[in-house]
């Protein structure tokens, strides 16, 4: 069976949210009064909001998170996904795959609101048949793992026609505990890379990815 349906990561693998992302989180400590405990810097992007949120603030208090949460918001969910970044090809690249006939996702830790505003905004929405989102879903995903698996259980589709692409060690254990082969984007912030397992395609720009696709895309790899 072809492998046909492309499921992606967005940042870090589609986009550059990082200057917004951390213009963000500045503006929230700075605006609640909240010290930060470690630097601001690209590394942290990719968890969950409230994961990252603790790390920052060093703090597990519900009040505390869901302060910094709320200014976060205000400030990203109005201006700040508009200072987004595609990265390099990425545009022509999903264009290209698209025109060849493959089904195209988005499955992200991003919060689902800003996922669909930051799509619109680029004008990509008609080109995924569905972006999930940990609160995409009721109740809400607990981790990228069951995100993908509850998108695949969505739109009727089995390991073997799926392939994710992402930029993070979790990106590609997640692909794995669902059985689907797994390219690593090291294109974007591809932090990882270094510890990433041996079998994993790795992919350095955007524009040589459907070339990687084409390999993969007739696999019978079942991890």
């Amino acid at each position: 069976m072809a492998r046909t349906h492309l499921i992606f990561d967005l940042d870090g693998t589609l986009i550059d949210s990082a200057p917004s992302i951390l213009q963000g989180f500045e503006q929230a400590f700075a605006s609640t009064g909240t010290p930060l405990c470690r630097p601001l810097s690209s590394d942290v992007i990719g968890p969950p909001l409230m994961t990252t949120l603790s790390r920052l603030s060093g703090s597990h208090d519900p009040a505390v998170l869901q302060t910094l949460a709320e200014a976060f918001k205000q400030h990203y969910d109005s201006v700040g996904y508009q200072a987004t970044v595609v990265f390099a090809g990425v545009s022509e690249m999903l264009f290209s795959l698209k025109q060849a006939g493959f089904h195209l996702y988005i499955a992200t830790n991003k919060r689902h609101l800003p996922t669909l505003k930051i799509l619109a905004h680029l004008g990509w929405q008609p080109w995924f048949d569905a972006v999930v989102a940990l609160d995409a879903f009721t109740p809400p995903c607990s981790h990228k793992t069951e995100m993908i698996g509850r998108l695949m259980a969505a739109q009727d589709l089995s390991p073997q026609q799926c392939l994710y692409i992402g930029d993070r060690l979790e990106d590609g254990q997640a692909a794995e505990a669902n059985h689907l082969p797994f390219v690593l984007a090291s294109w974007g912030y591809a932090g990882d890379l270094a510890a990433a397992p041996s079998h994993w395609p790795v992919c350095a720009a955007a524009d040589a990815l459907p070339d990687v696709i084409a390999r993969l895309a007739h696999s019978s790899l079942s991890l």
